[in-house]
């Protein structure tokens, strides 16, 4: 069975089993802690980062946008209407744009910061960057995060789906974002009507049941977690 090396807490992950949910791909998932650099995952990936899916001829690919667009080929194609990539050439460019968006500005400015501040951390030997949290970065994602649900709540309130009429990857990458910060209890879900009733219909799929699911060890999820109407 094809392996995917994952972090509970880490959103490129994330969207990628959610990708294996909608197109019914199944994969045994690892988690790796990528502050160990264990060698053998080095040996996987050079870059050290997730998710990384390894096939049964043990063909690694690295990275949720190359392990994006390899399920579209292989497995999007076959889906006609459930589709998560469209057809047409402009609206594929939107839905990449807007999944870039999640997974690397969204990342940089909020996620990555507040998952490594307030669970990696706890992992990590002190050796390896462990110890209390960065308040001064915890201040500076929390302000990033409101900046981040205006453009939600434009794109939700404007659109059936974030990026037109169908159910896309960029759902998916958005969905995977707050996951995470919603498991810390980062989101002030009273702050947009919007986006609150988006992501209900995006929790509310089959395929999100495994990450309301997930259970990071020190780490509690608020209690509306894996509430489906919160």
């Amino acid at each position: 069975m094809p392996v995917l090396y994952h972090h509970p807490m880490s959103t490129a992950s994330r969207f990628v089993r959610l990708i294996f949910s909608e197109y019914n791909v199944h994969a045994e998932l690892l988690e790796e802690q990528i502050w160990e650099k264990r060698k053998d995952f080095f040996s996987l990936n050079p870059a050290g980062t997730l998710p990384v899916y390894v096939d049964d001829n043990m063909r690694a690919l690295c990275g949720a946008t190359i392990i994006s667009e390899f399920l579209d080929e292989t497995s999007g194609v076959l889906k006609r209407d459930r589709r998560l990539l469209a057809e047409d050439p402009f609206q594929r460019a939107e839905i990449r744009r807007l999944t870039e968006w999640f997974l690397i500005k969204m990342e940089q400015d909020v996620t990555k910061p507040l998952v490594r501040e307030r669970v990696y951390k706890l992992q990590m030997a002190p050796d390896q960057g462990g110890g209390a949290p960065d308040s001064k970065v915890l201040r500076t994602s929390r302000s990033n995060i409101r900046q981040h649900m205006r453009y939600l709540g434009w794109l939700a309130g404007s659109r059936t789906w974030l990026a037109g009429e169908r159910l896309s990857y960029a759902d998916l990458a958005a969905a995977a974002a707050l996951s995470v910060l919603d498991y810390l209890g980062e989101i002030d879900w009273n702050e947009s009507a919007a986006v609150k009733e988006w992501y209900q219909r995006l929790k509310s799929r089959p395929g999100f049941r495994p990450l309301l699911n997930d259970r990071i060890r020190g780490v509690t999820p608020v209690s509306h977690y894996a509430d489906l109407d919160f």
